[in-house]
């Protein structure tokens, strides 16, 4: 079942003329970066920082890419001013895939902190987000991304432990 839910976010992304992905290792989204990985469809290029992924994305999208960025929830303070200074700013499109550590369940005390603050540091900078908390909620993602690239929206995907299945 998780490699399906793997394949069919990447699928999704395909449909939807992504072909530019950067990522920062996760465990969580492990499966997803590995089905990535594996199309051909799709250019691959890992980040060292969220904020360094963005400024590859701002860099394919003006090449005439559909970008996406698949990162964790800890790291949105980090991308503040990326997302608010160059990918607002140039009304560019950018599905984020973001683990959400630091809910119930969560083993690691620090991941809670970040947690606390993400959803409302997302909607202070007024980026849709969509919580992912049960394996359907996945249906849902090729309309997010066809948003995204309609209206030139940077949008949150933020997917929790129990939609992947646990810690």
């Amino acid at each position: 079942m998780q490699e399906d839910i793997n394949k069919r976010i990447v699928d999704d992304f395909v449909a939807n003329d992504v072909s530019f992905v950067t990522t920062v290792p996760c465990k969580q989204l492990a499966g997803v970066i590995d089905e990535i990985d594996a199309r051909k469809e799709i250019r691959h290029i890992p980040s060292n920082k969220e904020d360094e992924g963005m400024g590859l994305c701002a860099g394919a999208f003006m090449g005439g890419k559909r970008p996406a960025i698949i990162m964790q929830n800890t790291a949105i303070g980090v991308t503040i001013n990326t997302l608010a200074t160059l990918t607002q700013f140039y009304r560019m499109p950018l599905p984020m895939l973001i683990s959400y550590r630091g809910e119930l369940g969560e083993p690691v005390a620090c991941q809670v902190e970040m947690a606390v603050h993400t959803k409302s540091l997302l909607a202070q900078l007024h980026i849709p987000t969509y919580h992912f908390h049960h394996r359907d909620d996945v249906e849902e993602l090729d309309k997010i991304l066809k948003y995204t690239f309609m209206c030139n929206k940077p949008v949150a995907i933020l997917t929790d432990a129990s939609f992947w299945g646990g810690y």
